[in-house]
């Protein structure tokens, strides 16, 4: 049993490597022990799974920025009530495959929604919490479309994608520049990696974080 339950969460560009990352964070919590669970964001519920089709495999509906923002919120929710606040009670280490950092940058900034907005959402979703550390896998908005185009996790099967990898280089850098401002407002909570390092060297920079995380939570 760990003194208390830690949330992680996951952040980047498309491309970026999220889904090689979560795979390789949870073969070392796996490893070392540690009881977890793994989630996503749209989709870690069922609700939130039926809100992710309609998000990402309607192009047909048309949503805007701002009807997109409300589901994001819907399903961040019931992801919390539901999953990640019993699962943090319950002392285990929630990793999320994004989580309101991604809202804040892509409805908030990116669409034009509005930061203030989004931030304020998401803490009514959240009932107030808020990861206990993120990382930003930062990535150059020029390799998006590159990246996505033949993305494999680590296990070798394609990766997801959404509308939002076919979006625009101008659009990717409004999302970069998104999370790097978020960043720099939260140091201690948002760390950036930079994703064009090898997988594995990657890897390592996140467990060192968690590791301090782990380390310095129980001095």
């Amino acid at each position: 049993m760990m003194e208390r339950g830690y949330f992680i969460s996951f952040e980047g560009l498309d491309g970026a490597g999220k889904t090689t990352q979560l795979d390789l964070f949870e073969g070392w919590l796996e490893r070392e022990g540690y009881p977890f669970v793994r989630t996503r964001e749209p989709g870690g519920t069922s609700l939130g799974v039926e809100i992710r089709r309609l998000l990402f495999q309607h192009p047909e509906l048309t949503i805007t920025p701002l009807a997109e923002a409300f589901l994001f919120q819907a399903d961040r929710a019931q992801h919390f009530e539901t999953l990640i606040l019993p699962a943090l009670a319950a002392h285990k280490v929630v990793v999320s495959d994004r989580c309101f950092d991604s809202s804040i940058a892509y409805q908030g900034a990116a669409q034009g929604v509005g930061t203030e907005l989004i931030e304020y959402l998401s803490r009514l979703a959240t009932q107030g919490h808020a990861p206990d550390l993120t990382f930003f896998l930062d990535l150059d908005p020029e390799l998006v479309h590159l990246r996505t185009s033949k993305a494999h996790d680590a296990r070798g099967q394609r990766e997801e994608q959404s509308r939002f990898d076919l979006a625009s280089v101008a659009f990717h850098t409004r999302l970069r520049q998104a999370f790097l401002t978020l960043a720099q407002a939260y140091p201690q909570r948002m760390k950036i990696i930079d994703a064009s390092q090898p997988p594995e060297q990657v890897h390592q920079d996140i467990i060192l974080l968690t590791q301090h995380l782990f380390q310095t939570s129980v001095a």
